[in-house]
């Protein structure tokens, strides 16, 4: 199935139970704890069902965390007009308050640095994104500040959600805001 081909119906009830399952184990218990058993049964699918559509329970995990990806996207470019150069858009900081309920799972696919399965979603979506926006803005310097801005961007949300960033959701957002600013301004 390609992109812009209508998804089952179907399929898309088993795979949105799917993830609804992971969540509520992953509340309960690390991913790594997680087994496909328990997933399947809370789920109310059978394992081979499951296997019709992941891999495996990282698979599931990224896709059930893909929407974290798409709000960080748009928490990013929700701003309009001329950006403050100094506090974010409040989508940015309800974005980072926004991942509290499932910080460990996040935790578990997104490595400090920006790296792991989600690490790479976010770094892909994020800079097609910023690539069509410098593209469409004429900026010669389009593959360069694109690839910037998501290894940023990923980097310091990864580093925040494992701690090593000791700051609250408004100010981080802030914090990281200024950053893709500066990115932004380079020339």
């Amino acid at each position: 199935m390609t992109r812009d081909e209508p998804e089952d119906p179907r399929a898309a009830r088993t795979r949105g139970r799917l993830r609804t399952a992971l969540l509520a184990e992953c509340a309960e218990r690390p991913l790594a704890e997680v087994g496909v058993a328990a997933l399947v049964r809370r789920a109310g699918v059978g394992r081979a069902t499951f296997y019709v559509h992941y891999d495996d329970l990282e698979a599931l995990a990224v896709d059930a965390c893909a929407d974290v990806v798409r709000e960080a996207v748009e928490a990013l470019h929700s701003w309009r007009g001329r950006p403050d150069p100094v506090r974010a858009p409040a989508a940015l900081g309800e974005f980072f308050a926004s991942l509290t309920p499932h910080a460990a799972l996040y935790r578990a696919l997104l490595t400090p640095g920006g790296g792991g399965p989600l690490g790479l979603v976010l770094h892909r979506d994020l800079r097609a994104y910023s690539l069509r926006e410098r593209e469409r803005a004429g900026a010669a310097d389009a593959p360069l500040v694109a690839s910037a801005v998501a290894a940023t961007f990923a980097g310091v949300l990864a580093d925040w959600l494992h701690g090593l960033l000791d700051a609250g959701p408004a100010e981080i957002a802030d914090q990281v805001w200024q950053l893709l600013i500066a990115l932004h301004a380079s020339r």
